[in-house]
């Protein structure tokens, strides 16, 4: 594969992100022997990375075992500040909450995921929370499909070739020929409303946010619990407020063109 990359493209610096990217919410601290299994790379590159990393203090060591380090913030933080996020999407997105009583968010696709650029939540709390830089499967929620049904064919398509669409619960699409006809349908009516799909007892409603060419980069939603709100219901009494939110979002992207730059799919 590296004789098929760019000659500008760095082997060394792409397996330092990918031992960064291997630690998570269900390996928070590892050994050697499990990053080097998690990565794909050989024991002797893993070790070369882990001990770079710790030199930058990116990583920290203690006895056999490997963990990130604060200093990782500095990535996301300068990302959120230099492309003035908080200035362009938060406050649509804390009156969409006001405004509903739900939790409001907006993401992109990141390869097979969504990832949460920004989030205002309630203080109702759910089993399934989220953050910015929370990652989930893109077919088992409102925003990927709004985001997903809004994209060229041959996305669509690269995701179904792509391997087994994971079951979250058993009202997950895990079919491609259905997850074809539901992004059928949210083009013809605009949004995506998912009720457990992603878990159970959540339900969303989401609405794709366009660039000036109309491709869909990006998606906001309201979420809550089933106990709050029916599918019906979000729908009749939310969809409004979420597509004056996304109008605002794409008027404020024009005086960021930085920002919308950076959110364009490939």
């Amino acid at each position: 594969m590296a004789a098929d990359k760019d000659p500008e493209y760095l082997s060394t610096l792409e397996r330092g992100l990918a031992v960064l990217r291997a630690f998570d919410e269900q390996h928070p601290e590892m050994r050697l022997s499990e990053v080097a299994a998690r990565t794909g790379l050989s024991p002797a590159v893993a070790r070369r990375c882990l001990n770079t990393l710790v030199a930058l203090g990116y990583i920290g060591q203690y006895g056999r075992n490997f963990l990130l380090k604060p200093e990782v913030l500095a990535f996301g933080s300068a990302f959120m500040s230099s492309m003035n996020i908080e200035q362009v999407v938060t406050p649509s997105l804390q009156r969409l909450r006001d405004e509903t009583g739900d939790s409001a968010s907006m993401s992109v696709i990141a390869g097979r995921d969504i990832l949460y650029l920004a989030h205002v939540s309630t203080k109702r709390q759910i089993r399934l929370g989220a953050s910015v830089g929370t990652r989930f499967p893109l077919h088992a929620t409102s925003m990927g499909k709004a985001i997903l049904a809004f994209r060229p064919e041959l996305e669509i398509d690269a995701l179904l070739d792509g391997g087994m669409l994971e079951r979250m619960t058993d009202k997950t699409i895990t079919d491609g020929d259905m997850l074809r006809e539901r992004l059928r349908q949210v083009r013809a009516q605009g949004y995506d409303s998912a009720c457990d799909e992603l878990d159970t007892g959540i339900v969303s409603l989401a609405v794709p946010i366009f660039d000036a060419q109309h491709n869909a980069i990006a998606a906001i939603n309201c979420s809550t619990t089933t106990g709050r709100a029916s599918q019906k219901e979000m729908v009749a009494t939310r969809l409004e407020h979420l597509r004056v939110a996304a109008g605002e979002i794409q008027h404020a992207l024009r005086r960021w063109p930085a920002l919308l730059h950076a959110l364009e799919v490939g």
